[in-house]
């Protein structure tokens, strides 16, 4: 892995209520080969960004912070109201260092990604010189994520909530995996705009996309090259795939 200029910080989202789980457990608890989801995704950050990594919490806060604790040392910032991943990456805001230049967002439901994908996207983000980047994935049934909507110049412009796209948007299959390398100063100017006038009527993060186009941004995206790394746990079905995946990386390597 290359050294970037201005070390990132990494924000993980892991407030979520997680209710297609049907289980009371918080979401990222949720074990995969015995481990608990969020874990990986602690791990692989701190492999990124060093002691840089700030947790966002809500539900079931403190079992979350004491089961990372035991194992690592993250920054945690707390969403005392599950408002949307745009006011979860807001409450993150006051604990992002002065000296970040570039601030990954990642998701404490996304357990597979891995460190040199995280640093290619981060070298992409910067050689670029975008203003924000999205990690996309192109997927055959894009059926529940998010669409990535392009201009006539086949620019970003925007992402569509599955819940919000029209027919049309529906058949576009770049999505979103919630992966995001935004510069902080962008970031931090953007999360004050969004609103939650949407069918959830939450504050969603992928409308700073859209905003950062408006204001003639530079605006970009990654497509990952490997779908089985950015694959969300949502439900005990993803939970079991995510296992598999695990599986086979494991015997791959031995």
């Amino acid at each position: 892995m290359k050294y970037i200029e201005g070390k990132p910080v990494i924000v993980i989202l892991a407030a979520g209520l997680g209710k297609r789980m049907k289980s009371r457990k918080a979401k990222v608890l949720h074990k995969i080969l015995g481990k608990p989801m969020i874990m990986y995704v602690v791990e692989t950050a701190r492999k990124v960004a060093g002691n840089d990594v700030i947790l966002v919490v809500g539900n079931q806060a403190e079992k979350v912070r004491e089961i990372v604790s035991e194992n690592e040392e993250v920054i945690f910032a707390l969403q005392k109201e599950q408002l949307g991943t745009g006011h979860a990456a807001l409450c993150a805001l006051p604990y992002i260092p002065d000296y970040a230049q570039e601030v990954v967002i990642l998701c404490g439901d996304v357990p597979l990604i891995t460190s040199e994908t995280i640093m290619r996207f981060i070298e992409d983000h910067v050689k670029a010189k975008r203003d924000i980047s999205l990690l996309a994935v192109e997927i055959e049934n894009p059926e529940g994520y998010g669409r990535i909507l392009m201009d006539e110049n086949r620019q970003v412009c925007g992402i569509i909530e599955e819940a919000c796209a029209s027919d049309e948007q529906k058949e576009i299959k770049t999505v979103n995996t919630g992966i995001y390398c935004i510069k902080k100063e962008f970031l931090s100017d953007s999360l004050q705009k969004i609103k939650s006038d949407n069918v959830q009527g939450e504050f969603y993060l992928t409308d700073i996309v859209e905003i950062g186009y408006n204001e003639e941004k530079v605006v970009g995206a990654m497509v990952c090259s490997d779908c089985e790394e950015v694959v969300g746990i949502n439900n005990s079905q993803d939970l079991m795939t995510a296992e598999s995946i695990m599986r086979n990386r494991i015997r791959n390597i031995s």
